[in-house]
């Protein structure tokens, strides 16, 4: 991709799933890259809970320290607890939008400010097709990646024409996250009503961030970009 190389790049959740595939993929493309995490980072100084407003000033100070800024942030960190919505408990409600929506929140303040006063940048966030219709079992998650769309469309309007902010809606992904919920006669269930009739791997959504951060992605703010293999068609 054009224009990556010599980037400062800030990745939240970046030690597993969607996260790694992309810290690896913009390092491939030259770019300098800090993975912020709540664990399992080589630097304890990007260890971060990012529904912790304190955590994440600390954070982006250490990405300063190390990177000297920030050109792209791609703001993916989530999670996710699958129940019944009569089951879905306050405690699990309020972690799943304070971990998907006001973590991408603050991440993403983090980062426009430092943008904002500098020469500009990209952020990028991690939402999902939940977030574009129904789906049984995560009204959590559904209610925060709806959230974190128009939260992207309402920066993207407020920070052009010097930061570009857009959404990027995987569908079914195969990460370690979807494992541990899905058994294989459920996953071999999903992938039936998929047209392409598979997941997503992780570095499938990795190359559309890596475009979407480039030079090559440069008309692009404010979109919300499904990549879910023909599902939602």
């Amino acid at each position: 991709m054009r224009g990556l190389e010599g980037k400062r790049v800030v990745v939240t959740g970046g030690t597993s799933g969607i996260g790694e595939a992309t810290v690896r993929r913009f390092r491939e493309e030259g770019a300098h890259v800090a993975a912020l995490a709540d664990r399992d980072v080589e630097d304890p100084g990007l260890c971060c809970d990012v529904a912790d407003a304190a955590q994440v000033v600390r954070a982006f100070e250490r990405v300063d320290e190390l990177l000297g800024g920030v050109d792209v942030l791609v703001a993916n960190a989530g999670i996710s607890i699958r129940k019944p919505f009569l089951e879905i408990e306050e405690a699990d409600w309020q972690r799943v939008l304070d971990v998907n929506l006001t973590g991408v929140f603050h991440c993403a303040q983090q980062a426009a400010r430092r943008m904002v006063a500098g020469d500009g940048g990209v952020i990028l966030m991690t939402a999902s097709t939940n977030g574009l219709t129904g789906h049984p079992f995560y009204a959590d998650y559904n209610a925060s990646k709806a959230g974190v769309i128009l939260l992207a469309r309402t920066m993207a309007r407020e920070l052009a024409p010097k930061v570009r902010v857009n959404a990027v809606c995987p569908g079914y992904v195969l990460t370690p996250m979807q494992r541990v919920e899905y058994s294989d006669e459920m996953l071999a269930k999903v992938n039936a009503g998929i047209p392409l009739g598979r997941h997503a791997a992780p570095e499938e959504i990795a190359a559309l961030f890596a475009f979407l951060a480039s030079d090559d992605g440069a008309y692009f703010t404010g979109a919300v970009l499904s990549v879910d293999g023909g599902e939602t068609a």
